[in-house]
Formats: structure tokens, C-alpha cells, sequence
């Protein structure tokens, strides 16, 4: 029983990241299939996905297709109760699905000034004022999430659940861009970017090179291995 997820390139897109982490991180048996994010062929390679149009997206060992992120996530949570992708407590896996459905209806100064890029850290980044309030409305959900949960550091419900999936790309952009946040919020996005299965993609991810350069700034970078 393979799920076929269809993702865009691991450099830059956050919601394939989303995708890829849902499968990978609960074992959840899976084949990643590539769609042509900026070679110009998206549509075509996603024709036989239809009416699904953006990635990721999933398709069932019976043939069903999903699309949404977190219409995938329920999904996968429905067919494998036993993996354990919500929090097992009630008032916790109701908060989990209340940050993830606000990370996929929310933030769009952080995602548009931000985009995800897991090359390099970029330096002398200067956020406005609304990524600004995207970071600390960020900031106020993981106090929540750890006031509800009792785990004071580490995943956000103690163990690791659809929660920090779906903020995975969030955490890779506060250290892609140095961004200003709490010592605690920082912490736990250097434990998502030292999680294996993160690492795993961010390998693959340095395969590909770009002429030109997505999403370039004329700032100074420095390595990822400089984290602090």
C-alpha cells in the first residue's frame, strides 16, 4: 500500500515540504513524484491530477486524489489512526488542527517577503512591520501549543505531530532570514532543521542548481552551518 505524493522542488517550496514531512516522518509508505514547479510544465504534469492543480498532492493506493495540504493531513490521520499525526490528548490534537489550519489561511507578509530557501542564511535582512507581526502571532500560537501541551521545549506536543509539519517551512524561514524572534522560538526552529528527515530533504535539495537564482536578494549570505 504506496501513496504517490507529487511535490514541487525541495529548494523553495514549503507546502511540498509540508507534504513530503507527513509521509516521511509517521513511515507512512510513499513515492515522491516531481512536478515542473518553474520549468513551465506544472499543468501538463499535473493534468491527470485534475481537478487537483498545486502541489502537493496525494494519491491513495486506491486511486483517489487529494489535494490541500491539510485535506491530505486529515486523510492520512483518518487512514492511520495508529501513526499517531494528531496529538492523542483531545484538547491538544484540537489545537494542533487550529495551528495548522491558521498556517494555511494565514501569514502571507512572512511567505511573501520570505519564500523559503534552504541554501544559504541570507545577512543584513530587514523584515517590515507586518512580517514582523506574522512572527510574533507565530510566536503566540507555539506559547499556546506548549501552554496546552505542558512541553516547555522540544516538538510542539511533546511528540512530533502535523504541528510541526505544517510549521516546518515557517522555522526554515526564521533562519533562512535571521529573522528576530525569542530565544525559545528560535530553539525549536534549530531543532526542526536538525530533525533527520529535514536534513534528509534539504540534502536532496542542494542537488539542483538554478540560473538565475529564484527569489535572489542583493544581501550577503552566509552558510546554514553558521546557525547560532
Amino acid at each position: 500500500m504506496t501513496y504517490d505524493l507529487y511535490i514541487g522542488d525541495k529548494m523553495y517550496s514549503s507546502w511540498s515540504l509540508r507534504g513530503w514531512l507527513m509521509l516521511e516522518k509517521f513511515n507512512l509508505p510513499h513515492q515522491a513524484h516531481m512536478i515542473g514547479l518553474y520549468s513551465g510544465t506544472m499543468a501538463a504534469d499535473m493534468a491527470h491530477l485534475a481537478p487537483a492543480r498545486l502541489v502537493p498532492a496525494l494519491r491513495t493506493p486506491e486511486g483517489t486524489v487529494v489535494g490541500e495540504s491539510l485535506a491530505m493531513a486529515e486523510t492520512l490521520a483518518e487512514r492511520h489512526p495508529e501513526a499517531g499525526l494528531w496529538p492523542a490528548d483531545p484538547a491538544q490534537r484540537a489545537t494542533a488542527r487550529w495551528l495548522c489550519s491558521e498556517m494555511t489561511s494565514g501569514f502571507f507578509a512572512l511567505r511573501g517577503d520570505c519564500a523559503m530557501q534552504l541554501s544559504h542564511i541570507w545577512e543584513d535582512f530587514s523584515p517590515t512591520e507586518a512580517v514582523l507581526g506574522d512572527l510574533a502571532r507565530i510566536e503566540t500560537l507555539w506559547d499556546h501549543a506548549r501552554e496546552i501541551s505542558g512541553n516547555k521545549e522540544g516538538w510542539l506536543f511533546g511528540d512530533y505531530s502535523l504541528a510541526d509539519v505544517f510549521y516546518a517551512p515557517a522555522a526554515a524561514r526564521i533562519i533562512g532570514y535571521d529573522l528576530p524572534v525569542s530565544t525559545a522560538a528560535r530553539a525549536y526552529c534549530k531543532r526542526v532543521i536538525a530533525d533527520p528527515a529535514f536534513k534528509r530533504w534539504r540534502a536532496d535539495a542542494q542537488t539542483v542548481t538554478y540560473d538565475p537564482e529564484p527569489y535572489a536578494l542583493d544581501l550577503p549570505r552566509k552558510p546554514w552551518s553558521e546557525v547560532s
